[in-house]
C-alpha cells in the first residue's frame, strides 16, 4: 500500500475524532510514518495536528487566526459548556494532576460518587443539591460524549476511566480562567442566597 492509499483513512480518522493508540493500532502506525504529511495537508485547511505520543492520541484543532488570513472560516466548531461540566472537568483535571504526582499507575479510575463528592465542595449552601446530584448522570455522559471519560464495563457501571486527552484541553490557562467564572458564580450565588434568606 502506498502512502497516498494510506494518507486518506488517516485523514477521516483524524475528522472523526479523536484518535488513539489503544484503540486503533494500525492507523496509529499510519500516523507515526505519515505525520509529516498529515501536518501539511491539514495546514492547508486551517487545522493543526495535536498529536502525543506518549500518552498515546492525536486529534486536529483550529489553527489560531493568522493576520495574514483573517477570513479563513472555521472547520472545527466550538460548543459552550454548561457549568456543571466545566466544573466536572476541572475537578477531573485537578485529580489527573494529583495522580500523575504519585507515579503509580498510568489509569485513572473514578466513580461517579467521587465525582458527585467533590462537587459538593463547590456549590452553594442555598443550591438545591439534590436536583444536581440527580443530574449528575446527565453531565457524566455530556463529558463521556465529549471524549474525556469512559464508562468501564463491569459489575459497577459507576466506574470511568478519566482519559489523558483531557491535559490537552484544560491546561493552565483554562483552569485560570474558570477559577474567576468560579469566582464570580460563588459570588453571584452567596448574594442570591442571602437575598433569599432575608
Amino acid at each position: 500500500m502506498n502512502e497516498d492509499d494510506r494518507l486518506g483513512p488517516i485523514l477521516v480518522s483524524l475528522f472523526q475524532g479523536v484518535l488513539y493508540r489503544e484503540n486503533a493500532a494500525a492507523p496509529w502506525q499510519a500516523l507515526l510514518d505519515l505525520q509529516a504529511r498529515v501536518r501539511d495537508y491539514c495546514s492547508i485547511i486551517g487545522l493543526e495536528l495535536v498529536f502525543d505520543e506518549a500518552e498515546g492520541y492525536a486529534y486536529l484543532r483550529q489553527r489560531p487566526r493568522l493576520q495574514e488570513d483573517p477570513d479563513m472560516p472555521r472547520l472545527v466548531q466550538r460548543r459552550p459548556l454548561s457549568f456543571p461540566v466545566s466544573l466536572i472537568l476541572v475537578l477531573l483535571r485537578k485529580k489527573l494532576a494529583e495522580f500523575d504526582a504519585t507515579g503509580n499507575d498510568t489509569r485513572l479510575v473514578v466513580s461517579r460518587e467521587d465525582i458527585a463528592e467533590q462537587m459538593r465542595l463547590f456549590l452553594p449552601e442555598t443550591a438545591n443539591e439534590a436536583r444536581l446530584l440527580d443530574r449528575m448522570d446527565t453531565h457524566l455522559n455530556k463529558v463521556v460524549e465529549l471524549g474525556f471519560l469512559r464508562r468501564l464495563r463491569g459489575q459497577d457501571s459507576s466506574q470511568y476511566e478519566v482519559r489523558r486527552i483531557l491535559k490537552a484541553f484544560v491546561d493552565a490557562q483554562w483552569l485560570d480562567d474558570f477559577d474567576k467564572r468560579l469566582d464570580a458564580y460563588a459570588s453571584h450565588a452567596a448574594s442570591t442566597g442571602a437575598e433569599e434568606s432575608a
